[in-house]
């Protein structure tokens, strides 16, 4: 089973040299992918309505830290977990995401969600209640841009005519997996997707939510054997025991990634790089 190091986006500070410290420790203890959390905005609570992460919350910009951590490493694969595709541009998506696998060396993989912040598309100025309709057709926009080819294309939410990117992504693609897991979103991930990176617990429901994905592959005519799937173990404390349980429990599931997510705060950057020790030496032995 292959790591991946969740980037510390909200408690690492600004500090260029400590990105890059990170990122560099990941490499070196054998992390093969590492994971770049994504929001355009933070936002007060209002009414009812109270953010998963607020005002206070700092979220560096994700395709910029991804290029800055291509440039300070040598072979990390590079994620982005998960980008909230339906309120941004798409063409723009497309460009930015193509830049970083050039100078990564191919090296990014594309996280995909529809999100939960109503206030964040607002603000973007996009629309909350198509967004599934929106992510499904902007895959195939990404991918044709993509292939460095001129696109046309005409659908419910985009319009081009003769455009294209240059210079495309080194594989002309970059693989594409889904975060989320409501029904929707598991059977747009089935379909579309090149891989699925649900935050579960791997127990009965997380288990009874894995088959589901998996007769969406085969109702779609998937190869399951090339279908990605990462375990995001969430954390809310420092519990290495019940760490321990999850991965053992989702190398039996057949997850291909795990990757620790913190929802705790970490005591400074010696706590960071301890961590990634700690989940390193654990997993060695799941």
């Amino acid at each position: 089973m292959e790591l991946s190091a969740f980037f510390p986006t909200r408690h690492i500070g600004s500090d260029p040299a400590k990105i890059r410290d990170w990122a560099q420790a990941a490499e070196d203890l054998g992390y093969v992918h590492v994971e770049v959390p994504d929001h355009v905005l933070g936002a007060t609570a209002r009414g009812d309505w109270k953010p998963t992460y607020d005002e206070t919350d700092a979220f560096h910009e994700t395709f910029t830290t991804m290029a800055f951590i291509a440039a300070v490493t040598k072979k990390v694969k590079i994620a982005r977990g998960v980008l909230i595709l339906p309120q941004l541009q798409s063409a723009l998506v497309a460009n930015q995401a193509a830049e970083v696998d050039v100078l990564s060396g191919g090296r990014l993989r594309l996280g995909i969600g529809v999100g939960w912040n109503h206030v964040e598309y607002e603000s973007l100025n996009a629309t909350w209640n198509t967004r599934g309709a929106m992510q499904a057709e902007q895959i195939e926009v990404l991918r044709r841009f993509w292939s460095g080819d001129l696109v046309t294309y005409q659908g419910k939410f985009h319009k081009f005519e003769s455009v294209n990117i240059v210079p495309p992504p080194v594989r002309r693609s970059i693989p594409i997996w889904f975060g989320g897991s409501s029904d929707a979103v598991i059977r747009r991930c089935a379909r579309l997707g090149d891989g699925w990176m649900p935050i579960l617990t791997p127990d009965a429901a997380g288990e009874a939510k894995l088959a589901q994905l998996r007769g969406y592959l085969k109702e779609y005519g998937r190869d399951e054997s090339k279908f990605g799937l990462e375990a995001w173990i969430r954390a809310p404390s420092a519990d290495p025991d019940a760490w321990g349980k999850d991965l053992a429990a989702w190398r039996r599931l057949g997850a291909q990634i795990a990757m620790l997510y913190p929802t705790y705060a970490l005591d400074g950057f010696d706590a960071q790089i301890d961590l990634l020790r700690k989940f390193k030496e654990l997993a060695g032995g799941a």
